[in-house]
């Protein structure tokens, strides 16, 4: 037996409830972890509340990212044993490969030695942020020095983790978020330019970029934000969307995509973490980027494992700079 979370229903944070129950021994090419920490994403809250893009059955567990000591190898897994510090590259099902539980069993070519640096905090906030932010901007718009790149919720664990990325090479990064209280954070961190969304964004974006404009926007809001974006854009960029934190309708901007010829691209991480040789390139540059410093994710706050659900209530909040965190 062993402490999990599930919900019986779809709802609120609320919903969620730490429950006792019995869990398989891993199979044929599977490794199950003693979780030590988990990292919360908000995928977690939309399969929570019925809105992801995987529709669980009733009751149903869920987690996408954990930290923790190999338990057990399953047969036909070569590599670890038993006692190995691991973290978690997400699986494409949290339904099937759920992570909020004391044990958790993954496919084995999503568990990953991280360096002996990084704490179980660090560990588990790792994957999912790097992963995403790293196969936009480098797999994808192959973002290189001379670049512009504009990154909007740029306080999330992902925007975060795309300054960092954006930083690594090279390129000069412009991040946008709501109000003006998480400006100097930003700029700590890295980012060349702070622009708050409520401004006028067209107008701040082409005062910083001038007449080149942004090669690469990299954007998880969508709705209005839509045309300032594009607006700023240099002819040939890319716009890499890969959430919708509006909840107003998105505009397509017909003109300005002409007559900047510009590639709009949705986006998800399973590009990558379903493609062996392009996980393999990404985890290469991660863990690069964490040995020698240049990745390091921030932790907004951590919770215990018991509260799962006040946890979940601030990763609403939206109050959150960088990662949430449970230890379980």
């Amino acid at each position: 037996m062993a402490r999990v979370v599930r919900f019986h229903e779809h709802g609120g944070p609320e919903v969620l409830r730490i429950e006792d129950i019995d869990i398989p021994r891993p199979g044929r090419g599977e490794i199950q972890i003693r979780v030590k920490a988990l990292g919360l994403n908000r995928g977690e809250a939309s399969i929570r509340a019925g809105t992801y893009i995987e529709t669980p059955p009733l009751p149903s567990r869920l987690g996408l990212e954990a930290a923790g000591i190999v338990e057990t190898v399953g047969e036909g897994v070569d590599g670890f044993a038993p006692g190995d510090a691991v973290s978690v590259v997400p699986p494409i099902s949290m339904v099937r490969y759920p992570a909020y539980g004391e044990l958790a069993t993954f496919p084995a070519g999503h568990i990953v030695r991280h360096p002996p640096s990084l704490g179980w905090e660090a560990a588990a906030a790792v994957w999912m942020q790097y992963l995403t932010a790293y196969g936009a901007l480098i797999d994808i718009a192959k973002l290189h020095k001379e670049d512009i790149v504009v990154v909007t919720a740029a306080s999330s664990s992902v925007g975060l983790a795309a300054i960092q990325v954006a930083n690594m090479v090279g390129a000069t990064t412009i991040a946008v978020t709501r109000t003006s209280a998480k400006r100097q954070a930003l700029l700590e961190l890295g980012a060349a330019h702070v622009v708050v969304s409520a401004e006028d964004l067209e107008a701040r974006l082409k005062e910083i970029t001038g007449p080149q404009g942004a090669r690469v926007v990299f954007d998880a809001v969508g709705g209005p934000i839509f045309e300032p974006l594009t607006a700023a854009m240099s002819r040939g960029g890319i716009l890499i969307e890969y959430g919708g934190l509006s909840h107003e309708p998105t505009p397509f901007p017909l003109s300005v995509v002409l007559a900047k010829t510009l590639t709009l691209r949705g986006y998800l991480v399973h590009e990558i973490t379903g493609d062996p040789a392009r996980l393999e390139a990404a985890k290469a540059f991660i863990l690069d980027g964490l040995v020698s410093g240049s990745l390091k994710p921030v932790i907004a706050r951590t919770f215990a494992f018991d509260q799962i659900v006040e946890a979940h209530r601030f990763l609403e909040s939206n109050e959150q700079f960088g990662k949430i965190v449970v230890t379980v």
